[in-house]
């Protein structure tokens, strides 16, 4: 994918690996491990608006492969998805919303000079926002390579769904970025929903499973002790 950065992939390929493992992520340590680096990015965080009146909590950071800079994160609402090996009908599972926000980055090179970290865009977002849906997804227990095989197959597919957001395979969607109304690319699949867009300075990604995108808002994080729950 020309829009996506090798370190972004990395990033999002070791979390599905975890998710693989059968690893259960407790809300309270993934605030513990993740807070203080929000508070390092040069980009505004954004979530759900005001209309969502639900539990929020903080999700993962992914920096520069040095780990100086941090390029993207996810803020989550309502229930955090259980990673494990568990059955789990999608339409009984946890009602979660997570938004994924990346920072804007022009093709840049590594401060070490060992390589070029390409451009972000809004299949960066759709990208990571679709790996983070399969990271959530739980299935009826099966044997571990098979499970890291599917993993593998349906990342494959999340990656080039991505690489074509403007394919068939999407639909338009508007939703309100901090009240104003703004185009977003979206899909549907049996495991949940994913859509991607712009704001300013950044690309919205976000995903989710038994809550309504169609009623979603974004807004601007201008407080972050609101995820700390």
């Amino acid at each position: 994918m020309d829009a996506t950065s090798h370190a972004v992939g990395e990033a999002v390929t070791g979390e599905n690996a975890a998710a693989a493992s059968g690893g259960t992520a407790g809300a309270t340590a993934g605030a513990t491990a993740t807070a203080p680096r929000f508070a390092d990015a040069g980009f505004p965080w954004y979530g759900l608006d005001d209309a969502w009146t639900g539990r929020r909590w903080f999700g993962t950071v992914g920096t520069s492969p040095d780990g100086r800079v941090v390029d993207y994160g996810s803020l989550g609402h309502g229930d955090e998805p259980v990673r494990s090996y568990l059955a789990q009908d999608p339409s009984e599972g946890r009602r979660f919303a997570v938004v994924v926000t990346v920072a804007g980055r022009t093709a840049r090179r590594l401060d070490d000079g060992t390589g070029m970290l390409e451009a972000t865009s809004i299949a960066s977002a759709a990208w990571l926002a679709g790996s983070g849906l399969l990271a959530a997804t739980e299935h009826a227990p099966m044997e571990r390579t098979l499970r890291q095989d599917w993993l593998d197959q349906q990342t494959t597919l999340a990656w080039d769904l991505a690489d074509d957001i403007d394919g068939p395979a999407w639909s338009s969607l508007t939703l309100p970025v901090n009240g104003t109304p703004q185009a977003f690319r979206y899909r549907e699949s049996e495991y949940g929903w994913v859509l991607a867009g712009d704001a300013p300075g950044v690309h919205l990604g976000a995903y989710g499973r038994g809550v309504s995108a169609y009623g979603l808002g974004f807004t601007t994080v201008t407080d972050l002790a609101s995820y700390e729950q």
